[in-house]
């Protein structure tokens, strides 16, 4: 991790952090998901750059050691989706490949539908393209107690992990998250309770590793966090053409538990979702899990490198 590094770049206003390594006129872009930071992409930048390929990452607005907007209430899906066109320009890049993970997938997608010249094609980890007309409808579907709606819901979030430090809420939901079942509290239980205090970490994320989360933040807070994405979901970005035309790669951990939300695996399955994005190969980790890139980074780099060879 020693050869990664860092700088810090004025975008709209604010000084985003970008870790970067590699050289070469073919760039990678790493966009990171909920709870991770640029840190989560550390075994994919090292393997992207001995392949020839330049790698950056930046840490979203309000996450990690990038600035948060004045007002992080008012942070939106379409200010991820201008820092990453002003990043590209302050850096000189016209065109790149993006790597998403998670709600990171929105803002790569996005991008890709109002600037497709830019985009030599996308990486999802964990989430599919879904055209504003195919929502998942959270709320009609699962309980009242399910995490999205939870965090969703002002201030609650702020309040249940008010009680804890930054450390112990990562931990907590890298425990929750990479299991195979949809996080979901009691009635009378906030999301944070759901795990056992001596729950261990997943095999895979070393005390180092949360560490590093903790640390990060510590600095940041989850104030930004919450509201994109959680509070973001709705918003119209202005998209008329919703078809993705660049190639694509969705990897799927067979024990992700985002292919129990309602109608997702069925989606996937059933090759609807590439009446959308036309060019989309699919893989499927039989033992992934939703952050199959740090619990088997050989076998996501390969994938990656792959796609990125086929598409240069």
């Amino acid at each position: 991790m020693d050869q990664i590094q860092h700088k810090f770049i004025e975008v709209q206003g604010l000084k985003l952090h970008v870790a970067e390594i590699g050289s070469g006129p073919n760039v990678v872009v790493f966009l990171h998901g909920f709870p991770e930071i640029w840190y989560s992409w550390r075994h994919q930048m090292v393997a992207v750059a001995g392949a020839g390929f330049r790698a950056l990452a930046p840490d979203f607005r309000g996450y990690g050691l990038s600035e948060p907007p004045l007002e992080p209430e008012k942070a939106s899906f379409g200010d991820l989706i201008k820092d990453l066109g002003a990043l590209l320009d302050a850096l000189g890049i016209d065109k790149v490949f993006l790597v998403a993970k998670d709600f990171g997938a929105f803002p790569a997608y996005s991008f890709s539908l109002l600037h497709q010249e830019r985009v030599q094609g996308i990486v999802t980890l964990g989430i599919p393209y879904r055209p504003p007309s195919r929502p998942v409808k959270y709320h009609e579907d699962l309980p009242e107690g399910f995490y999205i709606s939870r965090w969703q819901e002002p201030g609650r979030a702020e309040a249940d992990f008010g009680r804890l430090d930054a450390k112990t809420v990562v931990r907590n939901i890298y425990i929750l998250f990479s299991r195979s079942e949809i996080p979901i509290a009691a009635e009378n239980q906030e999301i944070m309770d759901i795990v056992d205090p001596s729950a261990p970490l997943p095999p895979w994320f070393t005390e180092g590793d949360l560490e590093e989360y903790g640390s990060l933040y510590r600095k940041s807070g989850f104030r930004t966090a919450l509201q994109v994405p959680y509070r973001s979901f709705k918003e119209e970005l202005g998209t008329t053409d919703v078809i993705v035309k660049v190639p694509a790669l969705l990897v799927m951990g067979e024990k992700d538990y985002v292919l129990k939300f309602p109608g997702i695996e069925e989606y996937i399955r059933s090759g609807k979702v590439k009446e959308y994005v036309p060019q989309l190969e699919i893989v499927y980790s039989p033992e992934g899990t939703h952050f199959i890139q740090e619990q088997s980074p050989d076998e996501v780099n390969r994938l990656i490198l792959d796609f990125l060879k086929k598409h240069i």
